[in-house]
């Protein structure tokens, strides 16, 4: 066999590799609930459009068209214009990043400090338990929105600010969770078999306990994320989000509000992206559920 034939029969193999390997992840998509591909489908596109906007719309979000008020969906403009002609479609593109960011680090605060004091409390047992659990009860006390508003007061207002109030109503429903998680695997076999190894408090904790907690903790995560982005467009909605001419999806919502009659596409469109990101948020978050053990 001469070396061009060595060649192209190597080429051949890596490209036979190739299309074996699509065929497999083909066959692997197809074993999946539609639903959930949808899901993942809406996410992505949603991560897309808070990471590169400008690949989606060519549009300015913050400049207007003068004499293009009002103007209903078209192909010029997909999903119309504003009061003040501005693109509709890429106000959402570029609103993404606002209301995606927020839910995450809403997310993160909740996620770590609740996690951190259910670990404490289900760990520590005794007083140090029943005092972390007496605070997080009290925060369980006070409704979210009311929680939220009086940490915007004082914070200010903000994407951002807005994001910590969020994470501070999260933090409750992480603890209880990762508390209940952290006392079922102390008391499993191999914990204690740590233990009579030898194992310190803190090695166990890190290398046994937390890793086999945080199953049901990351599923819960994926519900908060869309949890997350319903509270900060709820206060956005409300006027304690990030100011006006920020394109975020809970102030598109109120500024579209005073022309349902006519000009509908400004606050519905909103309002369904919002709904459809916070369902396949919860999708997904069933789907990781199932496959815990």
């Amino acid at each position: 066999m001469t070396t061009t034939d060595s060649f192209l029969h190597v080429t051949d193999t890596t490209k036979q590799g190739e299309t074996a390997g699509w065929l497999r992840v083909l066959a692997a998509l197809r074993k999946l609930p539609l639903g959930l591909v949808l899901a993942w489908l809406v996410l992505t596109t949603v991560v897309l459009w808070a990471a590169m906007p400008w690949l989606f719309t060519a549009y300015d979000p913050l400049q207007g068209t003068p004499g293009g008020q009002l103007k209903a969906p078209s192909a010029a403009h997909l999903l119309g214009t504003d009061s003040l002609g501005r693109d509709l479609f890429a106000r959402l593109v570029y609103g993404a990043v606002h209301s995606l960011s927020g839910a995450i680090a809403a997310v993160g605060v909740g996620l770590i400090v609740g996690s951190a004091l259910g670990l404490v409390a289900g760990s520590a047992r005794g007083r140090v338990d029943t005092v972390l659990m007496r605070l997080v009860d009290v925060l369980l006390a006070i409704p979210t929105l009311l929680l939220s508003l009086s940490i915007i007061i004082l914070l200010g207002f903000g994407t951002l600010h807005a994001a910590i109030a969020v994470g501070a109503t999260a933090i409750a429903g992480f603890a209880r969770l990762m508390r209940s998680e952290v006392v079922r695997v102390r008391n499993a076999e191999f914990v204690e078999a740590a233990f009579g190894s030898g194992g310190t408090f803190a090695r166990v904790l890190w290398r046994h306990i937390l890793p086999n907690s945080l199953t049901s903790v990351i599923a819960y995560t994926a519900v908060q994320f869309g949890w997350a982005i319903l509270q900060i467009s709820t206060l956005g909605f409300l006027g304690y989000g990030a100011p006006p001419p920020t394109p975020e999806w809970g102030l598109l919502i109120a500024e579209g509000r005073n022309y349902l009659a006519t000009a509908w596409w400004l606050t519905t469109v909103p309002g369904l992206v919002v709904v459809t990101v916070v369902l396949a948020a919860n999708r997904i978050s069933r789907s990781i559920g199932r496959s815990s053990p």
